[in-house]
């Protein structure tokens, strides 16, 4: 919603104007062309906007909700009507690439005709059907898995590929939450217990930057590890769960090709075989369980700097065969595992970063959500 929306009273009531050409626009024309652009980011809402309308609705709140719009319904278009397109206050819909947003305008004639009144009251999805949708996303570039439906799959889920096996990036981490969260059920452990911070990573994240031998919770490092994606977390946690507790979560969830991740490896030990010496990178690529445990030994204790990392994945997609691997049925089967065997507030840290716009989270219950990417891949979840 932009701004607020008074109700016409009768003065406002103004006969229509005759259609007029490109040169003879009506002052409230122009401006709503202005609140096309202004959707899309551009513009100056102070030479749009009356200072009362300011004063209500400020530009940085503008700036939001314009993203919060194209973030959910892509890039407005153009004005799709105008009603009337002489008067000072109108019926505006606006044409979005994927939605008409539908709703009012006003402007003061007194005030260079600055707009005093802006609602979009209703956004009436364009072709959202599920044909359209999975048409869209066959589409994209690269392959492509993707699934939209209840855990248990139902026949009329969106579902395309879900039995590939696709690197997921960071979205490994909610593997390691799920093992984290199933141990503090059983009882063995709890959120409130306190580990020295004794491992190191790379960005993303933060306590990398932490002093070394802070104590943290593990709430801490779990949510630090969803919301913000932090791998030192990740790898402090992989410690203290160790690769029989992620193996377990690997069978329990029914994981359908569990060996692609056998053994688990820490976001350290990504960044030094991408980062490092490519034979060696090949070698793991192609190596079973066993031999890749050998590789990871042998590089425990092998140094590698934030320049090569950085060099690894800034130069277009390395060695995507060396990841962690999942389908989109493995995820779904892990929520449900979740669900059943984890503690309930592993939800509840996934819902700390929802990644989602207010617009959108409200229409929901409940978002939980973790994402992955490096050049080359992408997973939303």
């Amino acid at each position: 919603m932009l701004g607020t929306m008074a109700p016409a009273t009768a003065q406002d009531a103004v006969e229509p104007l005759p259609a007029n050409s490109a040169e003879e626009r009506t002052a409230i024309q122009q401006r709503a062309d202005d609140v096309v652009a202004l959707i899309n980011g551009q513009g100056e809402p102070a030479e749009l906007f009356t200072e009362g309308f300011l004063a209500a609705v400020p530009p940085s709140q503008l700036a939001a909700l314009s993203q919060q719009l194209t973030a959910q319904f892509g890039a407005a278009i153009s004005v799709e009507s105008l009603d009337p397109p002489g008067a000072t206050r109108a019926a505006l819909s606006i044409r979005m690439e994927r939605a008409i947003a539908r709703g009012g305008i006003a402007i003061d004639p007194a005030k260079d005709n600055r707009i005093s009144e802006l609602l979009f009251q209703t956004f009436e999805p364009i072709d959202d059907s599920r044909s359209k949708i999975e048409a869209d996303l066959r589409a994209l570039p690269g392959r492509v898995t993707a699934y939209f439906g209840p855990l248990d799959e139902a026949p009329d889920a969106l579902s395309i590929a879900p039995d590939a096996q696709m690197p997921i990036g960071s979205t490994m981490k909610l593997y390691v939450l799920a093992a984290l969260g199933r141990e503090i059920a059983q009882g063995r452990r709890s959120w409130s217990d306190t580990i020295t911070l004794d491992v190191r990573s790379f960005p993303s994240g933060q306590m990398q930057d932490w002093p070394a031998g802070a104590p943290v919770t593990l709430h801490t490092l779990a949510s630090m590890m969803i919301s913000v994606s932090d791998n030192t977390a990740t790898d402090q946690l992989i410690a203290l769960l160790g690769q029989p507790a992620l193996a377990d979560i690997l069978q329990r969830s029914a994981h359908s090709a569990p060996d692609r991740n056998a053994p688990w490896l820490t976001t350290r030990d990504l960044f030094t075989l991408k980062g490092g010496d490519r034979d060696r990178l090949n070698a793991y690529a192609i190596a079973g369980p066993k031999v890749r445990q050998q590789i990871l030994d042998g590089i425990a204790g092998e140094s590698v700097n934030l320049a090569a990392v950085n060099r690894a994945f800034t130069n277009g997609p390395v060695g995507l065969d060396v990841e962690w691997f999942a389908s989109t049925g493995d995820l779904a089967r892990l929520f449900k595992t979740m669900r059943a065997e984890c503690d309930p507030e592993v939800f509840a840290i996934m819902a700390i970063n929802r990644s989602a716009p207010p617009i959108a989270a409200a229409r929901w219950e409940y978002i939980g959500y973790k994402g992955g990417s490096e050049p080359g891949v992408l997973n939303l979840t």
